[in-house]
């Protein structure tokens, strides 16, 4: 089962690194992380996307509830929330594509951020489905280079 953690911790060195750890002594695979500071620096706020079965993300989100760097903890899989990932693609190019690699960027309102001779790169950002969907749509034409963000998250509404 896929769930979504969002922590909100104190942002001191070694935080993130004792997260990750934590996640493989339960057996929890760490499909996206992203960490970055909040609207106050001393905050950072780190988005766990995470494989395993619903026991083991259980344990791990009880295990880092409890250590006193974390302010607040939350299972974003039970909540409505809002998500948003990065992608850049590096693409292979000849004259003959490109004018169908260009309708598929529009489509997808992916933005070219460099060109090359044999290649062009372009930038997304949207909900993992749309960059799912723009790398299904890409794979034919030869992806040579690719960097993903991982995952970052708030929950939707007020709170």
């Amino acid at each position: 089962m896929k769930r979504t953690l969002s922590a909100l911790c104190h942002n001191k060195p070694g935080v993130l690194a004792q997260m990750a750890q934590e996640c493989g002594k339960y057996d929890a695979n760490i499909l996206s992380l992203a960490a970055g500071e909040t609207e106050n620096p001393e905050v950072s706020r780190i988005v766990l996307h995470l494989d395993g079965d619903d026991a083991a993300i259980d344990k791990v989100e009880r295990y880092l509830d409890s250590l006193d760097v974390i302010i607040r903890i939350d299972d974003l899989s039970r909540k409505d929330f809002v998500d948003r990932e990065l992608v850049m693609v590096k693409v292979a190019m000849n004259r003959e594509q490109t004018g169908q690699l260009m309708q598929i960027f529009e489509v997808f309102r992916a933005n070219v951020v460099g060109m090359g001779q044999e290649t062009i790169t372009v930038e997304l950002a949207g909900d993992q489905e749309r960059v799912d969907g723009l790398i299904k749509m890409l794979i034919p034409y030869g992806i040579k280079s690719m960097c993903r963000s991982g995952m970052i998250a708030l929950k939707r509404g007020d709170e």
